[in-house]
């Protein structure tokens, strides 16, 4: 596949003694903690690990990869400080064995490094990742925000439309869906008005 941008240093990125995106939950996760029950969890590409953290905290049993190793040992030290335990794994996105394990919650919250054909790919592992009647929590961008410029990738491609998700996830019972303008105060690494995407489903029983 060709059409992706270089993909950032994410090393580089994480290599400072804060948190780049800071140490709190995502705003989209605590607004949908009423959907999260018991059962396992599969953070995507959780980075400094704010967000698989604090689902351990919820009770949840969660899995969390990311592709940089030391995102990964800040992600550690921050479970450690929270008393609270992750399976931290070392995973690329585009090459994790997403069928090895089928999990009741996926969550991929700002993943946005991938263009259309990656992202397809990435989407599809998502599906082969939820077992049936599990819950995808799917969080990013619209194509506005690169106008922004408060955050994520200024590729226009890589972001999300309710159109394009409803494509990508078909069949799926969707419980949440909005297209909408938010302040996000995330560390520094997204910090202002933000164009973002929201979508909340139960992938189909049986498929």
């Amino acid at each position: 596949m060709t059409d992706a941008p270089p993909k950032p240093d994410w090393n580089t990125r994480y290599d400072r003694p804060d948190y780049l995106f800071g140490t709190d939950p995502s705003a989209f996760l605590l607004k949908h903690r009423d959907k999260l029950t018991t059962g396992t969890v599969l953070a995507v590409a959780d980075g400094e690990g704010r967000n698989s953290v604090w689902l351990a905290r919820q009770g949840l049993t969660v899995t969390a990869f990311d592709s940089s190793e030391r995102g990964l040992d800040k992600a550690r030290a921050l479970a450690a400080a929270n008393q609270t335990t992750v399976d931290f794994r070392h995973g690329d996105a585009f090459a994790w064995d997403w069928g090895a394990t089928q999990y009741d919650t996926v969550a991929a919250i700002f993943i946005q490094f991938a263009g259309p054909a990656q992202r397809s790919a990435i989407f599809r592992g998502l599906h082969a990742a939820l077992r049936p009647g599990g819950l995808l929590l799917l969080h990013g961008f619209a194509p506005r925000q690169v106008g922004y410029g408060t955050g994520g990738p200024p590729h226009a491609e890589n972001m999300y439309t309710l159109p394009m998700l409803r494509e990508a996830f078909p069949n799926y019972d969707i419980l949440h869906q909005e297209d909408y303008d938010e302040v996000v105060t995330s560390g520094d690494g997204h910090n202002g008005n933000a164009a973002l995407i929201d979508f909340v489903a139960l992938k189909p029983n049986g498929k």
